[in-house]
């Protein structure tokens, strides 16, 4: 298996707090006026390796711009109510700034606003603020185009006119992230593929336990599907596995760069991974977060910060493998696409209206 990320600090079921650069005391704060910044991140799931590293990102980017005590904070398991709890208890402490990323957008409206309401800068990361939420910034991908780029990559593997069925999973329905990658597979097939019908999408769940067996499930149920295509972190691995249990001829792909998802590209199991470049997100949204508390007065720009994302496939394995080894890898690999990015911010911003 693959070379992991460094370990996330913390017990289950508990408060997960990690320090980026020196967790100072009390004395040490001083906010947007002069000491050290006071900020941190908030996952829907800090076990997941999608919120792993967007941590990470955003460790790296405190890190770089130094002075300040940075925390992180998110349930073991997907549980929105919970990440409310962590979410509303680190406005307490990190009142210079939160990038805020979430599965249930609507139950974060009230406590986004009364973190807002307080003074405390909050960015939108991964999956786009609620109007009520008073959140005016985000960071993400155009995940209706990643979507659009699973089918795509499915498309070349297929075949001129491909005929039969592909069966569609999402992992929390409702989210937009992932219900706008599932639109733009099946908005792809029913342009591109007149003769695939997609099914679905059929709820899978975060937890890899309940994933493996909804896939279980829809693999039992539809035997002779063309491809299995799932648009979460834990499809990709589970679908492999399930794969090679069954012999399965199908197709199989999902998102994300877990150790498991990597090892499943490399053996051909999956014929790629769509990878959104979390630790990417998590660096670009917390660098902005910490320029715009200590050079303009805390106000953030306004609008949707589009941020890129790739197809992991045998032509390019054994790169993305490297840059996983380690944060410091994983910045060095990001760092020219980080300059650009951050050089010409003007140019990624879009209408936040336009997120998807």
């Amino acid at each position: 298996m693959h070379a992991r990320f460094r370990t996330l600090s913390g017990a289950l079921g508990a408060l997960v707090l990690l320090c980026a650069t020196g967790c100072g005391n009390d004395d040490d704060s001083g906010g947007g006026g002069g000491g050290k910044l006071d900020m941190g991140i908030a996952v829907a799931n800090i076990s997941l390796n999608f919120a792993h590293e967007m941590v990470l990102g955003a460790e790296s980017a405190a890190d770089h711009a130094g002075d300040m005590n940075f925390k992180a904070v998110g349930p073991p398991n997907t549980d929105g109510p919970a990440e409310v709890q962590l979410f509303q208890n680190l406005t307490a402490v990190a009142k210079d700034g939160i990038v805020l990323e979430n599965l249930d957008p609507p139950i974060f409206t009230r406590p986004a606003a009364r973190a807002v309401d307080q003074g405390i800068p909050i960015v939108a990361l991964d999956t786009s603020p609620t109007d009520g939420s008073k959140v005016t910034f985000y960071v993400g991908n155009d995940n209706y185009a990643l979507g659009e780029l699973m089918a795509q990559e499915a498309l070349k593997r297929l075949g001129d006119d491909p005929k039969g069925e592909i069966v569609v999973g999402v992992p929390n329905p409702g989210t937009p992230v992932l219900d706008n990658r599932a639109e733009g597979i099946a908005d792809t097939f029913k342009k591109e593929a007149p003769g695939v019908k997609v099914l679905g999408p059929f709820q899978t769940y975060s937890d890899p336990g309940q994933n493996h067996s909804s896939w279980a499930s829809q693999v039992a149920a539809h035997p002779k599907a063309l491809a299995f295509l799932g648009v979460g972190d834990a499809d990709s691995y589970n679908l492999a596995k399930i794969k090679k249990e069954k012999g399965g001829r199908w197709l199989t792909a999902g998102f994300d760069v877990d150790p498991k998802t990597l090892d499943a590209v490399e053996d051909g199991s999956n014929f790629v991974t769509i990878d959104p470049q979390h630790f990417l997100k998590g660096y670009l949204s917390t660098a902005i977060l910490i320029e715009s508390v200590r050079e303009n007065d805390g106000k953030l720009p306004d609008g949707w910060f589009l941020s890129p994302g790739g197809v992991v496939d045998s032509s390019n394995i054994a790169e993305v493998t490297a840059r996983q080894k380690s944060p410091e890898a994983a910045y060095d690999w990001y760092k020219p696409v980080i300059d650009k990015l951050l050089g010409d911010q003007d140019a990624q911003l879009k209408p936040l209206k336009d997120a998807r």
